[in-house]
């Protein structure tokens, strides 16, 4: 009988709520699980900076943060013959690159981490994996633009963790704007452009508010901005909020605003189309392949200032058109952007890569 393939799953955190790359871990790793129930392989795992999973059903080694011993673990599953599966680019340098270790490997790239701010080490390990899987067809094309070789990764559009379709609460709410993201420095995510549009916003409709969730280096300015906006308060910020008590936020939203200059993909707007929310992005990332303009939201030019106030402005005047938003951005999650949806692009990639068909 042929023995199974054995598979190395190498993850920076396999925890919840961690973002998009420990949202790709997680992805794969219950596809991994699925298929080592069925009896099709053999999987293992190891987490370079969790302490505890207490919801991962795989057996993982908790490296705690000691790049010693998740590089140890890598170099144990090199000489047991596995494939590897990297989360991200920063992961792969663990690889072994003795000839005698040297085994398959497959890495997700995100989009950043391989756009004009790339490192050359990332991109060494961008030419050493053996398969590269882009989150979106936006961060493949950007990353082949500048620095070439990036073609050959097939996309693989992420998911949320469950088939699960909410129910939006009966009723008007207060006309409210939801932002959801971490305040980098680079402050790229539109917090700015939002703060600065908000005059203008309850000047049209005056008991609209800005609701800001998340936390990041960029916050404390970001609070002193607002503090001196005509409309600070009308400007709202919840800091962390945790998973349990995110429901509540989401039902609260009448519209999902989050125009960024730099997502590779933007899991929190297929979060929002869950829960039925009309989405506000922009043009210049990957949304416009993730929120279809017109449809599930708008996408702005940010170079245009007067946009985003513009369509936030209708949305929240025309209640029944956001909600016709929100329900076909529900609509499109279903198809697209469910766990269900994203086993079902995945689980060929991996076939094909344990198979050499890649």
């Amino acid at each position: 009988m042929q023995a199974l393939p054995r598979v190395f799953l190498a993850a920076a955190t396999l925890l919840a709520g961690n973002g998009g790359i420990a949202r790709v871990a997680r992805l794969m790793a219950r596809v991994l699980v699925e298929e080592a129930n069925a009896g099709r392989l053999v999987v293992r795992s190891a987490s370079l900076l969790d302490h505890d999973l207490p919801d991962v059903n795989l057996p993982v080694t908790i490296a705690r943060g000691w790049k010693g011993r998740f590089a140890w673990e890598v170099y144990k599953a090199a000489l047991s013959g596995d494939y590897f599966l990297y989360d991200f680019l920063g992961m792969v340098r663990a690889h072994p690159c003795f000839p005698l270790l040297r085994r398959p490997c497959l890495s997700w790239i995100h989009g950043i981490e391989v756009w004009e701010s790339a490192n050359r080490s990332r991109l060494r390990c961008a030419r050493r994996a053996d398969v590269l899987i882009a989150n979106s067809a936006y961060t493949r094309q950007r990353a082949d633009r500048l620095h070439g070789g990036f073609q050959r990764a097939h996309v693989c559009w992420l998911a949320t963790e469950t088939d699960e379709t909410p129910s939006r609460p009966s009723g008007d709410c207060r006309p409210t704007v939801l932002i959801l993201g971490r305040m980098y420095p680079m402050r790229f995510k539109g917090h700015d452009e939002l703060i600065d549009c908000w005059p203008r916003v309850i000047a049209a409709v005056p008991d609209a508010r800005l609701v800001i969730v998340g936390n990041g280096p960029s916050r404390p300015d970001l609070q002193r901005k607002a503090a001196a906006s005509p409309a600070a308060q009308a400007i709202v910020f919840k800091g962390f909020v945790p998973e349990e008590a995110m429901p509540q936020v989401w039902d609260e939203a009448t519209v999902f605003a989050m125009p960024s200059r730099g997502e590779g993909f933007g899991l929190v707007y297929i979060e929002a189309m869950r829960k039925g929310l009309p989405v506000i992005a922009s043009i210049h990332d990957a949304a416009p392949e993730i929120n279809v303009e017109g449809v599930t939201g708008y996408n702005v030019d940010l170079d245009k200032p007067e946009e985003l106030p513009e369509r936030i402005i209708y949305l929240l005047k025309d209640r029944d058109r956001a909600a016709a938003l929100g329900r076909q951005g529900q609509q499109r999650w279903r198809e697209h952007f469910t766990y269900t949806a994203f086993k079902q692009r995945f689980l060929p990639l991996l076939r094909g890569f344990l198979h050499g068909r890649l």
